[in-house]
């Protein structure tokens, strides 16, 4: 399950690796200009630009090999009659009496504070194959919380 990933979080992913790979001429230019003016063993500018480089070409490794290992999720694969990889979920908090969203992706996808939670993560792993109106008990790290599912929707 960690290799799943929506068409939306494909294509940021995507764009993430593109506009990386698109800074390496301005890194090699940088390094150029660095080398030429001399010792390089002293040369500030020569040895960032070679750091930045090696930053970023670790990163657009690192995207690539996940670019190539993911397996994408379309809407019209996602069944919203429990919850799953890809479902939105309604959630009654019921020890705040208030309700929150979240929707469940990928690890590359999650962000909580957007509502996008990893399906590897407690709250993604409990709500997994529940229905609407089952009653979940999750323990998180701040402690255990008790939630009602009231709508599913993809």
């Amino acid at each position: 399950m960690n290799n799943l990933i929506t068409e939306d979080g494909y294509k940021k992913l995507k764009s993430e690796f593109e506009r990386l790979t698109s800074q390496r001429p301005e890194v090699i230019k940088s390094i150029s200009v660095a080398r030429a003016q001399g010792d390089l063993s002293e040369n500030a500018e020569y040895h960032a630009a070679k750091e930045r480089q090696k930053f970023l070409e670790e990163k657009i490794s690192q995207i690539g090999e996940r670019l190539s290992s993911v397996r994408i999720i379309k809407r019209s694969q996602i069944n919203a009659d429990k919850v799953s990889f890809g479902t939105t979920v309604l959630l009654y908090d019921i020890d705040n009496d208030s309700e929150i969203t979240y929707r469940i992706v990928g690890q590359d996808e999650s962000d909580p504070k957007k509502g996008m939670i990893s399906i590897t993560s407690p709250i993604g792993k409990a709500l997994i194959g529940r229905s609407e109106e089952d009653e979940v008990e999750i323990r998180i790290p701040s402690g255990i919380k008790h939630f009602e599912i009231e709508k599913i929707t993809v």
